[in-house]
């Protein structure tokens, strides 16, 4: 993509959140990445893409805005055929820019050589558009933001999907990696409770209990012991229009205390 300002599309774009999981998902094919690959035949093809991933933490909010961003491979223990996936999609300079023109309520800042791509949105894009064909740029995550504040911020990005940009959020609803069972054999009561309780709230459209999800009590506090992971849901919730269908692409508990829910507004 080139460096000029995103133009008008009279189509709206749809919003997306991946439940991303185990990276293996990467390549193993499985139910979740099947349903993936579904979803990038699904969708209209896009100018570009903003991801908002649970794995690049920062204070303050930053954007990548490189032409080429690098596959990072930000995780241990997993066998070299995961290190050696490379996912070479462009970036675009100019819709980093637009990010840090729509965001006027802090300063985003360019990010040119930090960062890149990482698991959490090339893991899921591989499956998506497994040509890495449509540009990508990243958006952090200001630790320092509550829940509320996340989705506040998301609001202000809106714009982009009346300019042909797909906003892809991915993280987990329920990120215990405590206590994963591997063996499948694990099923915590409380996870399936949080998930149930996050889709109820979801497909009524009640966003005030999820931008405040520690009221839901214990459940909650075990499903996320941090709030990273969740907090990419609340970029899509933000991003909702009342008009928007609600369609759930994958969902389930995998490996004991990790939630593969995803959803599609629009």
């Amino acid at each position: 993509m080139d460096n000029h300002p995103m133009k008008s599309n009279s189509k709206k774009m749809p919003v997306v959140f991946l439940g991303h999981g185990n990276p293996m998902y990467a390549i193993e094919s499985n139910i979740y990445s099947q349903a993936w690959e579904q979803l990038g035949k699904s969708l209209p093809k896009p100018k570009a893409i903003l991801a908002i991933s649970a794995h690049w933490l920062t204070e303050g909010t930053s954007v990548t805005a490189m032409e080429y961003p690098e596959t990072i491979h930000d995780f241990g223990g997993f066998p070299q055929k995961l290190f050696d996936v490379q996912y070479p999609a462009p970036g675009s300079i100019g819709l980093a820019k637009r990010v840090k023109e729509l965001v006027t309520s802090r300063n985003v800042e360019l990010d040119h050589q930090d960062w890149g791509l990482d698991h959490g949105t090339w893991a899921v894009l591989k499956s998506v558009y497994p040509n890495a064909d449509v540009p990508v740029v990243q958006l952090s995550l200001d630790m320092r933001l509550s829940s509320k504040e996340h989705y506040e911020l998301a609001k202000e990005l809106k714009g982009l999907r009346e300019e042909g940009i797909l906003i892809a959020a991915s993280g987990n609803v329920v990120h215990n990696l405590r206590l994963v069972d591997f063996s499948g054999n694990q099923l915590y009561p409380w996870a399936t409770r949080f998930n149930d309780f996050f889709k109820t709230e979801l497909l009524a459209g009640r966003h005030d209990a999820l931008i405040n999800p520690e009221l839901f009590g214990e459940d909650a506090l075990i499903s996320n012991p941090t709030w990273e992971h969740y907090w990419p849901a609340m970029y899509a919730l933000g991003l909702q229009d009342s008009e928007d269908a609600i369609e759930i692409i994958t969902d389930g508990i995998d490996i004991g205390s990790i939630s593969m829910l995803s959803f599609k507004f629009g």
